[in-house]
């Protein structure tokens, strides 16, 4: 990735440049798609009222939808292919999920504060895919694996 080009110090750089971080940093990103995916379809009825909960009817297909974009946009990411294709529904549920679920505006008190704080972590969320997105079709210069 030839990172000491960016100017980090030579020990960063060395971290930064071994073939095992990228895969490793690309799981992590989407561990809690994964995770949720998987919960979600070990106990669809529970995904299902989840979803109705939320207002979003019917609640099975939401829930589906859900359940593939988690584990489809999540390998996407990981294994590094259609990376824009993973990336993007991975963001685009989780848009959907922060204005549905984390409606701050609404809210006061404790709830206001938990809401507002999970709102922006979503946000980060949704800008940590963009970026993974951004740096997919960069092509590591010392020939190693990248986070292409």
């Amino acid at each position: 990735m030839n990172t000491r080009a960016q100017g980090n110090p030579h020990w960063i750089a060395t971290l930064l440049d071994q073939p095992w971080l990228p895969p490793m940093a690309r799981a992590a990103l989407v561990s809690a798609y994964v995770i949720g995916g998987v919960a979600k379809l070990a106990n669809f009825h529970a995904a299902v009222h989840e979803q109705a909960h939320f207002g979003l009817h019917p609640g099975w297909l939401w829930a589906a939808l859900a359940i593939v974009v988690e584990l489809g946009g999540s390998a996407c990411v990981i294994f590094s292919r259609f990376v824009w294709l993973g990336a993007g529904a991975l963001g685009a549920l989780t848009a959907v999920a922060m204005f549905v679920a984390n409606d701050f505006w609404n809210l006061t008190g404790n709830a206001h504060f938990f809401a507002l704080n999970a709102f922006f972590e979503h946000l980060g969320l949704i800008a940590a895919l963009v970026m993974v997105t951004c740096v997919a079709g960069i092509k590591p210069s010392s020939g190693r694996a990248g986070f292409h």
